[in-house]
C-alpha cells in the first residue's frame, strides 16, 4: 500500500489521526456500557464506580502533562506510537482483572497512556495544516471521538451477548495494535515526507511564522506567562468534567431513568454520539469558513465557541421533560456543542504558539481539565447515591444537567476576561 503523491497529502495524514482518536474513544467507552453488568458482578455502588472513574481521570491528568512534554521531545511519530501501544495493552488488560482494585489499576494504566492522543493529534495538525484550516482539521479528527462513541453501543452489546465482558475488553482493545502498523509506515512531518509536493508544502507553511532553531526549547514556567496557556486551561477545567459525565454516565442514565436495556444496541446513545460528529466537523468548518471570509482568527474562534456554549444551555431544563426522545435530542445538541467547542478551543493553542510548544500547552491544559474531572465524578457518585436511596435518581441527574448547562457559557466568559488582561503575553515573539 502506498499513499499517492498529490496535493492533498495532509488529509491522508489527518485520516491516521482520525482513526487513532476513534480507537481512543472506543476503548474508553467500553467501561460505561458495561457498567450495569460489572455493577451486578462486583456489587458496586455509584460511589464505587465514581472511584474507578476518578482513577482514570487522575492518571489521565498526569499523563496529559507527561505525554505532552514527551511528544514535544521525541516528536509526533514516536510519541503517538508509544501512547497507543500502551493504551491498547491497558485496554486488553481489563479483561483479565478479578476485582474492583484490579479495575482501578487497569483504568489508571489506560488513563496515563490515552492522555497522549490529543497532544499528539493537535501537534500533527499544527505540523500539517495552515492556520486557516486547523480548526476544520481539528474538527475532523476530533469527530473520531464521536465515531468511537457510536461504534461502542453497537459493538459492545454484541460482543458482550456472545462472549462475555472479558472478551469485550480484549477484542476492542486489540484494534489499536493494527493502527500502529499504518502509523509507522506512513506518518512523517512535512519536512521528512517523500510524497509531499512542493506546492502543498508551501501552502502548509503559507500563514505560519518562521521560528529560529535556537528557540527550540522552552520551559513550562515560561509557557505559563502566556494568555493562551491559561485560557485553554480554564476552558478545559470548566468543560472537561461535563464531557466525562456525558461519556461515562449517559448509558447508566438511560438505563436508570428510562429502563433501557444496555445488552442491546442503544438507539438514543447512537443518535447522541452521531450528533457529536456534526458538532465536531461543523464547529471546525464554521470558524475556518469565517476566517476565509475575512474574519480575524480570534474573532472567528470566539464567535464559534460562544455559539456552541449557548447550545448546551437547554440541557439544564431536562427536568421538565419526561419523553426519552426529546431528552435524547436535547442531549445530542449538548454533546455536539461540546465537540464544536473543543475543536475550536484546542485550535487556539496552535493559532498562537509555535508548533514545537503545542503539545506541552495542550498537555498542561488537559492535565488541569482532568484534575477537575477527578473531583466531579466523586460529586456525581455522592449525588446519585443520595437520590437513588430516596427513590428519585432522576432528581440527581437533573442537578448534574443543570451544572452542565451553565458550564460552557461560564467558561467562555472567563476566557474572554483572561484575554483582556494586559499582564499576560498573547504570543511568543
Amino acid at each position: 500500500m502506498q499513499i499517492p503523491k498529490n496535493k492533498n497529502l495532509r488529509w491522508w495524514m489527518l485520516s491516521l489521526v482520525f482513526l487513532a482518536t476513534t480507537i481512543n474513544y472506543l476503548d474508553r467507552q467500553v467501561m460505561g456500557l458495561l457498567k450495569p453488568t460489572l455493577e451486578a458482578q462486583f456489587h458496586w455502588t455509584e460511589k464505587d464506580y465514581s472511584y474507578i472513574v476518578m482513577a482514570f481521570t487522575a492518571t489521565y491528568a498526569f499523563g496529559y502533562l507527561a505525554m505532552g512534554r514527551l511528544i514535544d521531545k521525541v516528536g509526533t511519530k514516536i510519541g503517538y506510537a508509544v501512547s497507543l501501544i500502551v493504551w491498547s495493552l491497558a485496554s486488553i488488560g481489563h479483561g483479565f482483572v478479578k476485582s474492583t482494585f484490579g479495575f482501578i489499576i487497569a483504568r489508571m494504566s489506560l488513563g496515563l497512556s490515552e492522555a497522549g492522543n490529543f497532544p499528539a493529534a493537535i501537534k500533527s495538525v499544527a505540523e500539517w495544516f495552515p492556520k486557516k484550516e486547523r480548526a476544520l482539521a481539528t474538527g475532523v479528527f476530533n469527530s473520531g471521538a464521536t465515531v468511537g462513541a457510536i461504534l461502542a453501543p453497537i459493538l459492545v452489546p454484541f460482543i458482550l451477548g456472545h462472549y462475555g465482558w472479558q472478551q469485550t475488553f480484549v477484542v476492542i482493545g486489540a484494534a489499536g495494535l493494527f493502527w500502529i502498523i499504518l502509523w509507522w509506515k506512513f506518518y512523517n512531518t512535512p519536512e521528512k515526507s517523500k510524497n509531499l509536493t512542493q506546492e502543498e508544502y508551501q501552502y502548509i507553511k503559507s500563514d505560519q511564522d518562521i521560528q529560529p532553531e535556537e528557540d527550540s526549547k522552552v520551559s513550562l514556567s515560561e509557557l505559563l506567562k502566556y494568555k493562551v496557556t491559561w485560557s485553554f486551561a480554564i476552558g478545559k477545567i470548566m468543560t472537561d468534567p461535563i464531557w466525562y459525565f456525558f461519556m461515562f454516565w449517559l448509558p447508566a442514565y438511560f438505563a436508570d431513568v428510562f429502563k433501557m436495556d444496555l445488552t442491546k444496541p442503544s438507539i438514543p446513545l447512537i443518535i447522541i454520539y452521531s450528533g457529536t460528529t456534526i458538532g465536531s466537523i461543523g464547529g471546525g468548518y464554521l470558524s475556518s469558513w469565517l476566517i476565509k471570509k475575512g474574519w480575524n482568527i480570534n474573532k472567528a474562534r470566539n464567535f464559534t465557541m460562544l455559539l456552541f456554549a449557548l447550545m448546551v444551555v437547554p440541557v439544564m431544563f431536562s427536568k421538565y421533560v419526561d419523553n426519552m426522545w426529546v431528552i435524547t435530542i436535547i442531549i445530542a445538541f449538548a454533546t455536539a456543542a461540546h465537540q464544536g467547542w473543543g475543536a475550536n478551543l484546542m485550535t487556539t493553542v496552535g493559532d498562537t504558539l509555535p508548533n514545537k510548544y503545542v503539545s506541552s500547552v495542550i498537555g498542561f491544559g488537559g492535565m488541569l481539565g482532568s484534575v477537575a474531572g477527578i473531583i466531579f465524578p466523586l460529586f456525581i457518585g455522592i449525588i446519585l447515591d443520595t437520590f437513588k436511596k430516596s427513590g428519585n435518581i432522576n432528581g440527581g441527574y437533573n442537578i448534574i444537567f443543570f451544572i452542565a448547562g451553565i458550564s460552557y457559557i461560564g467558561a467562555w466568559l472567563v476566557i474572554k476576561l483572561i484575554n483582556r488582561k494586559p499582564s499576560l503575553h498573547t504570543q511568543i515573539k
